[in-house]
C-alpha cells in the first residue's frame, strides 16, 4: 500500500476493528456462552480469565519506548485491579502461571505490541455492559468489579486518546500486519483462557 493509499484508508483502529472482528465475535459470543455474571462463582472464573490476560501484558504498560507514544499508559493498567477484584471474592492464587507474554525489559516490536494494546483498550471500551451486569451481583468500583468501571474521563474519550496515538504510530504496511497479526494473537490468547475457565 503506498503512502497516499494509507492515507486515504480508514484508521488503523478500523483497519485492525475488521481484521478481527471474526475473532473478536467468536470470542464474546463464548465469554457470555460460559454466563459469567449467573452468580459470583462464574465471575470469578471470568475474573482469572481477566487476570491471565492483563499479566501477559503487564510489562507493556511499563516500556518507555510505548508510554512515549500512548497518552497515560500507566494509568491504563488494569492487573492491581482485577487482583483485588479477585482478593474482594476471596479467589484462591492462580498457581503454575506460564511466563506473561511480554516482560517490562528486553526486545519489543512495536507494532505488535501496539496490536495486544488494542485488544486491551478495546475491552475496557466495551466493558460498560460488563459492569452493568456485574452490579447485579452487588459489585462495583470498589467492590469486586474495579477493572470494569470507566476512566474519570469517560469510555469513549479515553479510546479516542488511545486510537488517535495508535493512528499517529505511522506504521507502514508490514508493521500494520504486526500490528494485526498482535491482535489476533491477543483474542487467540484470551479465547483459550475463556475455554479453559468456561469449557
Amino acid at each position: 500500500m503506498t503512502d497516499l493509499a494509507l492515507a486515504q484508508a480508514p484508521s488503523l483502529a478500523k483497519r485492525l476493528k475488521a481484521g478481527t472482528e471474526a475473532t473478536h465475535e467468536r470470542l464474546d459470543k463464548s465469554i457470555m456462552a460460559g454466563r459469567p455474571f449467573a452468580d459470583r462463582a462464574r465471575y470469578g472464573r471470568f475474573l482469572d480469565v481477566q487476570y491471565r490476560f492483563h499479566r501477559d501484558i503487564d510489562g507493556l504498560y511499563q516500556r518507555a519506548e510505548l508510554a512515549e507514544r500512548l497518552p497515560d499508559l500507566d494509568g491504563r493498567r488494569r492487573l492491581a485491579q482485577i487482583a483485588a477484584d479477585r482478593t474482594d471474592l476471596g479467589l484462591a492464587a492462580l498457581a503454575e502461571l506460564p511466563p506473561p507474554a511480554f516482560d517490562a525489559s528486553g526486545d519489543l516490536d512495536l507494532a505488535t505490541a501496539l496490536g495486544w494494546l488494542y485488544v486491551a483498550e478495546g475491552s475496557n471500551l466495551g466493558a460498560a455492559f460488563l459492569f452493568k451486569a456485574a452490579a447485579k451481583l452487588g459489585l462495583d468500583e470498589t467492590l469486586g468489579a474495579r477493572h470494569l468501571a470507566g476512566h474519570p474521563d469517560g469510555r469513549a474519550a479515553h479510546w479516542r486518546q488511545f486510537t488517535a496515538a495508535l493512528d499517529a504510530a505511522g506504521l507502514d504496511e508490514a508493521g500494520e500486519a504486526r500490528a494485526l497479526a498482535g491482535a489476533q494473537a491477543a483474542f487467540s490468547r484470551v479465547q483459550a483462557y475463556v475455554d479453559a475457565a468456561f469449557g
